[in-house]
């Protein structure tokens, strides 16, 4: 019997566990699967020495980019987008990033001609992910942080100009998440249209204020619950070679 779980802080919001453990059910599977919350991502090594029989582990905030020093190997995907949201555990830690696939898999048909400038919320491992992804799709990225950082602009310097320019919105932070669910990306919304595109990667609550707030002004709107089912299912793919 192998073990899964997934790592980050806090995990109130995860909803790993109870989804592998029904795929494990329903495949006939004994292995199990459960959640590591870590306060530190110093302590991994620690948590794979206390669980011999750790397989795999999926990551999520805020150590999608801190975990791949623990890592002896990553993908080609993790390395361009400098992130890591699957681990293959044995011999060798083998880091992966499904996120790339799921969020790409999920945002297709949503996609346009006319979509050709982004504006991608959050400086973390999900945001490296989407831009990975829209890079690839010959979409221009404008990166939004809290902080002045080197190629990004904050959410204060987020002009209507720019929010017109960019049809395409992703947000890669927490915001809106479960239990924080009145917290919302502080944007020019009004500049939003009918032409636009929102896809919050937060999927818990499904319709999140970010949501609320574009669709009130006409546009399409998607959450990230079938970015997790891709990614996760990804994952299992991976993890499975591993067994």
């Amino acid at each position: 019997m192998a073990l899964f779980g997934l790592i980050g802080y806090t995990l109130e919001h995860s909803f790993s566990k109870l989804y592998f453990e029904e795929k494990f059910r329903s495949e006939g599977l004994p292995h199990r699967f459960e959640l590591f919350p870590l306060q530190r991502i110093e302590w991994l090594p620690e948590l794979v020495m206390q669980h011999p029989e750790l397989r795999g582990l999926a990551v999520t905030i805020p150590y999608k980019q801190s975990v791949i020093s623990y890592l002896q190997e990553t993908d080609e995907r993790a390395q361009s987008a400098g992130a890591v949201n699957c681990i293959q555990i044995g011999e060798v830690w083998r880091g992966f990033n499904t996120d790339t696939i799921g969020f790409e898999q999920s945002l297709q048909p949503l996609l346009r001609k006319d979509i050709t400038s982004a504006l991608v919320l959050g400086s973390g491992g999900a945001a490296a992910a989407v831009q990975f992804v829209l890079q690839q799709k010959g979409i221009r990225c404008v990166m939004v942080s809290r902080k002045k950082i080197p190629g990004y602009i904050t959410y204060e310097e987020v002009t209507p100009e720019i929010m017109q320019s960019c049809l395409l919105t992703v947000n890669c932070t927490p915001l809106g998440m479960f239990p924080d669910t009145l917290s919302f990306p502080v944007l020019p919304y009004h500049s939003i249209t009918a032409q636009h595109v929102v896809y919050d990667l937060v999927y818990n609550p499904a319709n999140t204020g970010l949501m609320q707030l574009a669709q009130a002004q006409g546009a399409v709107v998607k959450n990230g619950l079938d970015m997790l089912y891709l990614q996760a299912e990804a994952n299992w793919e991976i993890w499975k070679k591993g067994l």
